[in-house]
């Protein structure tokens, strides 16, 4: 599919004046990273992600049909400067107000009013509603946890669940769930990767069946027993905001000494984390995870300005693996998302020997002794609609 593919061009709001839906949409881990993008958000190399379940972002979408104004003399006038002392927009722009968890956050109005922008070509009739957005998340905001996924596929799926109600032609999942996940990477690319589970690719690779640059798709091949239910622990080391965001960190990547080699070694640890899925080699699967969380710090690192996001008590938890899954033989490993809290991996077979081992040495080193326990999900789910 192409872009112009996703541009509605038959739709009737007179069928919908007002009404709310609520979308649970979860985060995501990405196993083999993208960092570095192209506009519009178009991503340098490959990624592939386990879906999460346990963490998620709840959002509801409140919508209510524009009143057109009443005439084009004084009276509208009026009316129009009334609009713009209480705050409200004209009606050739976005009107909507955000809140998150229960309070009103303007200051996220500027990333969702870029995202209305990038996105109304594709659902013009978001200029037709005043939107009410209220959103919260299951766990911290900004803190290395994907919230910008979460939060931006969760809008992405109550905006295509108004666009069925209004939709003159019948829109089949597949075509919503494709279109979703198109649109929520026009607000944040990995938000593309939260629509389905539990596997998810985005981005074009020669191998992956079905791949695109556009949106994300269900990893297409049979996915081996040993990573069925695999479980993510998350050992929330740092829970205050990034010093750097993500969209900065992107941004670096261009003119990026190691760059190339980086896009490169992607689309070849896709290739092999694509067999390692189907054959359930565990061993493959930890060197190549860790690998990648470690290439994607390195990239900071190595960056012009250059940063860094883990803090003493990430390495403190990664050598502590290190040294566990030595005197043991486990399965335990760990990943890294642009931030500092590890994402400790571990087979369904082994969820006890890897529960104790977090409660035993790792939790200790979280701030406050906070973690979450995660597995790998399938997907959002539509709570509500009126």
């Amino acid at each position: 599919m192409i872009a112009s593919d996703f541009i509605l061009n038959s739709f009737d709001t007179t069928k919908i004046t007002n009404g709310s839906v609520t979308w649970k949409t979860p985060s995501n881990i990405a196993l083999v990273k993208y960092w570095g993008k192209e506009a519009p958000q178009i991503p340098k190399n490959p990624s592939i992600s386990f879906t999460l379940d346990a963490c998620f972002t709840l959002t509801t979408l409140e919508y209510q049909k524009r009143q057109p104004e009443l005439d084009s003399g004084s009276h509208s006038k009026m009316l129009k400067q009334s609009r713009q002392l209480s705050g409200q927009v004209d009606d050739n722009s976005f009107n909507f107000d955000v809140y998150f968890e229960g309070e009103k956050k303007d200051d996220f109005k500027p990333k969702i009013q870029k995202f209305f922008e990038r996105i109304e070509k594709y659902v013009p009739f978001i200029k037709e509603y005043n939107f009410v957005i209220k959103s919260r998340n299951s766990f911290p905001h900004s803190s290395g946890i994907a919230s910008s996924a979460s939060g931006m596929s969760a809008l992405a799926l109550c905006i295509m669940s108004l666009e069925r109600s209004l939709s003159n032609i019948e829109m089949t999942d597949v075509y919503f769930n494709k279109k979703a996940s198109f649109l929520a990477r026009l607000g944040s690319g990995s938000a593309c990767r939260s629509i389905e589970g539990s596997v998810v690719v985005w981005g074009k690779h020669k191998e992956i069946k079905g791949s695109s640059d556009l949106f994300g798709i269900k990893f297409p091949d049979e996915i081996h027993v040993n990573f069925k239910n695999y479980h993510d622990t998350i050992l929330l080391v740092d829970e205050g905001e990034k010093q750097v965001s993500s969209t900065v960190g992107h941004q670096l990547m261009n003119n990026h000494p190691f760059a190339e080699q980086r896009f490169l070694q992607a689309n070849k640890n896709i290739s092999k984390l694509s067999k390692i899925l189907q054959t359930g080699n565990l061993k493959e699967f930890i060197s190549l995870v860790e690998s990648e969380a470690l290439t994607l710090h390195a990239m900071m690192m190595t960056s012009n300005p250059y940063f860094m996001l883990m803090k003493p008590d990430t390495l403190k938890i990664i050598n502590k693996i290190w040294k566990f899954r030595a005197e043991t033989n486990s399965n335990i490993c760990f990943t890294l998302d642009a931030g500092a809290n590890v994402h400790v991996l571990f087979p369904e077979r082994e969820k006890e020997i890897g529960h104790n081992f977090i409660i035993n040495e790792l939790i200790q080193l979280c701030n406050k002794n906070h973690y979450i326990c995660d597995r790998i999900g399938v997907g959002a789910k539509q709570l509500s609609i009126k």
